[in-house]
């Protein structure tokens, strides 16, 4: 379909099928993130099956988290030059294809390298898809489309146990891979029959330097961190490999203040809005996955409910954001983002704040109570946000904004694990008096005292992002009765 429109909110054929490419984008925005988290409850019956401790299998979640960071911001830089949507296209069939290698694999190397041809194509989808809504969709839209997005990147995220649980026990675990396949089809010959040509190309050349030094930072701080938790921080290989992360980081960021065509425009960054909701996203997700990781030990550990039973119990999550998060897009178009943002964190906060009061004998009914909170909190935060975010970029740069979004969500989810595991093990150990790694029989008090803490520290970290966006409003309140003034 070729345009001579200058932008896609002239071209009446592409409107009318706008929200037909929303559902596109937002199912490969689903499946990408939905499989960081759906192999975790399914680690079990791989190791078993592949005879690996769960040491090694866990690598087959970590390889793909490190490859879609290591390459989103590439993906996105690319998206710009050569076009958001053609990339976006040649993700959906790579992701389909490393999907149905997935299923297919009999031994880890296979696995992993596997995983990582999923998460390539993941990461081109991710790093394009707000670029391509932004490019589309009205302004008087751009907030409810966003947050569809930010619902089913959201949904991906936290409704992998849930699902995960289900499809494992029900028909195996090749089939949390292979479900991608037929799914991935129809909405891939629904894309190329709807999606447009690309309009914004910016002329650029790829920055090897930077995309280099910044997937050693990716590769060597990730490494670093989950690692640590199995062999303890204080390891010197450990110590090294955060070292050279930070090294790495900064020559990076070296890198791309000299460069005339960088990676990534740190001007960007200039911008206070952009920052701040860009921060903001990061401790959110952070904070989720905090829960995330803790809940399914807690539900069926301490309150004995069957998987089955606690995967009901924290899909009450994915639900209430459902709800709650076209609404709150929908109405972020008529009111702002601001006092969206702000609301849904501090309900996160006092949700957060809620769990960490919770014990063996709690009511269902209060768990799930906090749980829907943590929902409707992520869902009046997450599509406002989004929106922030991108209306603060230039069309040419929207592909670098949108892979920046993605980066730092998965970089939450990332640091969210590894700070709820190692808060939880160290708070464990400490009452224990010896090393712990894992539950122990017959001592639940220690758990709970180590959950305790977790969701403590991440109810915190709800309030840091409460405070941050009630600044922002501050400062933007203020600027705009300062700027009322002087035309007074």
């Amino acid at each position: 379909m070729k345009t001579n429109m200058s932008t896609y909110q002239e071209d009446a054929a592409v409107q009318k099928k706008r929200w037909i490419i929303l559902i596109v984008l937002n199912l490969f925005t689903f499946m990408a993130t939905l499989d960081g988290s759906i192999v975790n409850i399914a680690l079990p019956a791989l190791s078993d099956d592949l005879g690996l401790p769960i040491a090694e299998i866990e690598w087959v979640t970590t390889a793909y988290l490190m490859a879609i960071c290591a390459a989103i911001l590439f993906f996105g830089k690319l998206g710009d030059m050569i076009g958001k949507i053609k990339v976006f296209k040649l993700g959906t069939v790579i992701f389909i294809i490393g999907s149905l290698l997935c299923g297919f694999s009999e031994s880890l190397p296979f696995l992993i390298v596997s995983r990582v041809i999923q998460a390539i194509g993941a990461s081109m989808t991710m790093a394009n898809s707000q670029g391509i809504v932004t490019d589309i969709f009205p302004a008087k839209e751009r907030g409810k489309a966003l947050g569809l997005i930010g619902t089913f990147v959201s949904l991906g995220s936290i409704a992998g146990p849930s699902l995960g649980g289900i499809i494992v026990s029900s028909i195996g675990w090749e089939y949390i891979f292979w479900v991608n396949v037929p799914i991935g089809l129809i909405a891939l010959v629904m894309g190329w029959k709807v999606l447009p040509v690309d309009l914004v190309k910016v002329k650029s050349k790829i920055d090897v330097p930077g995309s280099s030094m910044f997937a050693l930072f990716i590769l060597t701080l990730f490494a670093g961190l989950l690692l640590g938790q199995q062999t303890g921080y204080g390891n010197a290989w450990i110590i090294i490999s955060l070292a050279v992360a930070a090294i790495a980081f900064v020559v990076f960021l070296r890198i791309e203040a000299t460069r005339e065509e960088p990676l990534l425009q740190l001007s960007l960054f200039k911008n206070q809005m952009f920052s701040v909701s860009i921060l903001c996203g990061f401790l959110v997700f952070a904070s989720n996955f905090c829960v995330n990781i803790i809940a399914p030990f807690y539900t069926q550990n301490m309150l004995n409910l069957s998987p089955f039973e606690a995967g009901l119990l924290l899909m009450l999550l994915p639900i209430c954001m459902v709800v709650v998060s076209p609404l709150s897009g929908a109405l972020s178009d008529k009111i702002g983002s601001e006092l969206l943002t702000f609301a849904g964190l501090i309900v996160m906060f006092i949700a957060q704040f809620g769990l960490a009061r919770l014990h063996e004998r709690s009511s269902i009914l209060l768990v799930g109570l906090w749980i829907g909170m943590i929902g409707i909190g992520s869902g009046l935060f997450q599509s406002p946000n989004n929106s922030l975010i991108m209306s603060q970029v230039p069309r040419t740069q929207l592909g670098s904004a949108g892979s920046v979004n993605s980066l730092v969500r998965n970089v939450g989810m990332v640091v969210g694990i590894t700070l709820a595991t190692s808060i939880l093990f160290h708070v464990m150990s400490r009452e224990a008096g010896y090393r712990v790694t894992g539950l122990v029989p017959d001592r639940p008090e220690l758990f709970l005292s180590g959950m305790h803490t977790v969701f403590t520290v991440s109810a915190c970290i709800c309030l840091a992002a409460a405070l941050l966006t009630g600044w922002r409003m501050y400062s933007s309140y203020s600027g705009k009765r300062s700027l009322s003034r002087a035309k007074g």
